[in-house]
């Protein structure tokens, strides 16, 4: 066997997200399938982390290992017919050391959350992006990121349900980038508590449709408490960019 390190991107619309589940189709479930059709054996795909139900990726990185018999070049290419119909797409593969994991192994991971700021409905980029009516003020809310960087403990902006053994997480880049109607918020860190991402860009949102002051954001951050969060963004817009090793 063959280890490989692959790269991701798809439309997390049809899914319940990254993780296998029971009664509802995952995307790991949709490649350990394929990757499994290519072995003649049940294959394990592990990913660089969990996306949520209904969050999207461009960059995505998982691990597989197949069959010495089939080439580098042809890995990509052979795993795709086999994802068809699915919005899942293995853009390439990489050999890598028997023992890469790529959760693990990753240095770096960088997420974007896309808003779009209008009254009209979405028609191109329904489920791509979340419409927000109200007007926004994107400069108040890159103010007030600013209060997150570094390390916290970020229990405000972390799931209930999140099963990381510690909230401290260290956010090494925040901004915020305003583009006509388009709302960029790009996040980086080695690694995120569940839902923090979408956490942080609804509470963002309420500063920047002057609900709240700048100053909020560091009030609820030295909070260390759920309840003071404001409302978690959807997932439609939150897209996973890339993974750095």
């Amino acid at each position: 066997m063959i280890r490989y390190k692959i790269t991701i991107e798809y439309d997390g619309r049809p899914f319940c997200g990254w993780q296998i589940q029971k009664n509802s189709l995952s995307i790991q479930e949709v490649l350990e399938s394929a990757a499994s059709k290519l072995n003649g054996q049940k294959t394990n795909v592990s990913g660089s982390g969990r996306t949520d139900a209904g969050v999207h990726a461009k960059g995505q990185v998982a691990h597989l290992d197949l069959r010495e018999d089939i080439r580098e070049r042809q890995v990509p290419d052979a795993l795709n017919h086999h994802i068809r119909p699915h919005p899942i797409a293995v853009l390439s593969a990489q050999s890598v050391s028997p023992e890469f994991e790529a959760r693990f192994d990753a240095k770096k991971r960088h997420y974007r959350y896309l808003i779009i700021n209008r009254r009209a409905r979405l028609t191109i980029q329904r489920g791509l992006a979340w419409q927000f009516a109200e007007n926004l003020n994107s400069n108040p809310m890159s103010s007030a990121a600013k209060y997150l960087l570094g390390k916290h403990d970020f229990t405000t902006f972390r799931d209930t349900e999140c099963q990381a053994k510690s909230p401290i997480r260290t956010l090494d880049n925040i901004e915020i980038e305003q583009i006509a109607d388009h709302i960029e918020i790009r996040c980086s860190a080695q690694s995120f508590l569940h839902k923090q991402v979408r956490s942080i860009v609804g509470s963002l949102v309420e500063v920047g449709r002057a609900h709240r002051p700048i100053e909020w954001l560091h009030k609820i951050l030295e909070a260390k408490d759920r309840s003071f969060c404001g409302p978690v963004a959807p997932p439609d817009g939150l897209y996973l960019e890339q993974v750095d090793y």
